[in-house]
Parts: structure tokens; sequence; C-alpha cells
């Protein structure tokens, strides 16, 4: 081997070492830096500012580059060498990994998300179910409503047997609201006209920490042990539905709002309390099963607003002056706990 050949074979060696060093600090100041590493957030089905991420050299770090394997976690540019991480959290108590993908690496940010007792307003519902966008919230007016109106709609016979009375049918349309609603869901429920609403995207019902038992059934502010010692519930009649699970907004109706109730005491009545649902974007309607009437089973019926402030029998005008008047109430869940 001649010496030039020897000095080719040196100086190609001294490139390719260069080139390998180059490559392994490139790689090392290229690797994402995750702060922090791991963390412990609370179940309540709000977004938090989760974790931030630059490049160890602290170099340009576009969001765009960076990609999750959650759609719960969305990444913002604070500023040209840092990423900030929203998580949304479920309403269950779980544990998830998320991994951000950047070039060629991989970092896995633990997350553990822990049952969240928070009770804002003190009223006994917890705010993992109240509902913290306003696009939800109006997701939940919309179909709590218009499945109100759908049942009053509907033939007799093709009404679900379990909506015999008013409460019933503010049960009924209120568990539905929160359902998937999925194809089959809108056949069984005889309800495809509605396929194009919106529904609510932070949970779906049976699945938050309260399972099937919707209804807050007794006072007190929410405490963890509530989740199992029947303080919820699956049946709550019209009056544990105005008192734990709604709160009062006003005795003008002119307030009232598409999905909001309105409630009567008839105190005349084996059930006094009487409760109607508000429909209609203008809030132009009200919906109600009117429960037995005699010995007849009662029927739903949908009824012009202008019409019921005008009601031959003066109980049933939802003024102020009307005394069995109790006033316009919304659903704890639209009392928004952020």
């Amino acid at each position: 081997m001649t010496a030039k050949y020897r000095l080719l074979i040196f100086i190609a060696c001294i490139v390719l070492a260069g080139g390998l060093l180059y490559v392994r600090h490139e790689t090392r100041a290229q690797q994402l830096v995750v702060e922090p590493k791991s963390l412990t957030l609370p179940a309540d089905g709000g977004i938090h500012t989760a974790f931030k991420v630059r490049l160890a050299d602290d170099g340009n770090l576009p969001a765009g580059k960076i990609g999750s394997n959650l759609p719960s976690v969305r990444l913002l540019q604070t500023n040209a060498n840092q990423v900030e991480a929203q998580v949304r959290a479920p309403v269950t108590p779980q544990q998830q990994r998320v991994h951000l993908s950047f070039k060629r690496q991989t970092a896995v940010i633990p997350v553990t998300f822990t049952l969240d007792e928070t009770d804002s307003y003190g009223d006994g519902m917890p705010d993992f179910v109240r509902l913290h966008s306003e696009e939800d919230r109006r997701a939940f007016r919309a179909w709590f409503s218009s499945i109100a109106e759908a049942k009053a709609m509907q033939r007799k016979d093709e009404l679900p047997a379990e909506i015999d009375d008013c409460a019933a049918l503010l049960r009924y349309a209120y568990r539905e609201a929160l359902h998937v609603h999925d194809e089959q869901w809108l056949l069984q429920e005889h309800l495809e006209a509605l396929a194009a609403l919106p529904s609510v995207q932070q949970y779906r019902y049976p699945l938050t920490p309260l399972g099937a038992s919707l209804y807050r059934v007794t006072a007190g502010p929410f405490l963890a042990a509530d989740l199992a010692n029947g303080s919820f519930a699956q049946f709550a009649d019209a009056k544990t539905l105005m008192q734990r699970n709604t709160y009062f907004v006003s005795r003008d109706i002119r307030v009232a709002q598409r999905g909001d109730l309105i409630f009567f005491r008839q105190l005349e009545q084996n059930s006094p309390y009487h409760s109607m649902v508000v429909a209609g974007d203008d809030a132009a309607w009200v919906v109600y099963h009117t429960g037995p009437i005699g010995k007849a089973e009662g029927e739903m019926r949908r009824v012009a607003m202008e019409d019921l402030l005008h009601h031959p029998d003066v109980r049933w005008r939802p003024v102020p002056e009307n005394s069995n008047f109790l006033g316009v109430y919304r659903w704890n869940i639209l009392h928004d706990g952020n």
C-alpha cells in the first residue's frame, strides 16, 4: 500500500468520524425535552396547561412538526423555541400515556387523572359533570329541548313507556341528551331528524363516575362518598329535580332560554309540583306531560308560551303575580364550575 493511498484512507476516516460526531451532536441537540416528565391532573373534564416542550439546544421547534397520539392533546406555539401542551381531562379517573413524536424520536409522558371532588356552587353536583364549554352547553340545550319536543309530536303508541308524568319527561330527555347519538340510537328513538345536531363532547352517558345515577337526591355539597351512598339515583320526582338538580333563575319568564324549566306548585293536586320544558330557539314553546288525568293516563302537550301566559286558569300562568308559579330554573350542569 503506497503512502499516498494510506494518507487518503486516513483522511477518509477522519471525515467519517467527524461526520458521526456531528450527527451524534446534532441528534443530542435536537432531542426533545419535556417538563415535567410526568404529571397528575384532576379528572374534571377541563382543559389544563400540562407541560412544555423544547429542544435540548433551545433551537427552533415548530409545534406543527410534533405529533401526538391523543386527540385530547393540543400543542400551542408559545415562542420560536418552546411549545406548550394543553390537555383536555376525562371525567373518569384513569392513567394515560402521551406520546410526542419529533423526527425519529418519541417522548412519553405518563399522566394520572384523579377523582375531582370540587363542587364550586355547593349544590351537590360535582364540577366534573358541569359542562365547561359554551359549545357543550348549547349542544345539551338543543338536544334536551328537541327530544322533549319530538316526544310531544310522536304518536302515543311510540312514546317510551317510562314517560308517564312531567318529571319522567325531564329525566328521559336529560339522560338521552347526554347519550351517544349514533345511528342505532337515532333509529331506536325515532329521532333521525335530529342527526345533524352536535353532541356534548365532555363526556357521554353513562361514562362518568355517576354512572347511570344522574340525579342528585340528597341535600349538601358533593363528597366522594356520595358516589356510593345513595346521594345520586336514576329516579327523582319533580320536587327533587327542582331542589337538587336545578338552580333558580328568575320569576320573569322573559329571561327563559331554550332548555330551561318552569315549575308550578298546585297544592290541591296529589302531586303538587309540576314542570314544563322551555323549547324553541326563541323560547316560544313549552312542552310537558300532563300526568294522569283522573283515571286516564295523561298525554304529552306542546303549547305556545303566549297561550300559556293567557291560560284560562290563572294558576297556570307563568307570571310573577301568580303565587303558584315558582319560576324559571336551569339544570345544575349548565352552572359552569370554571
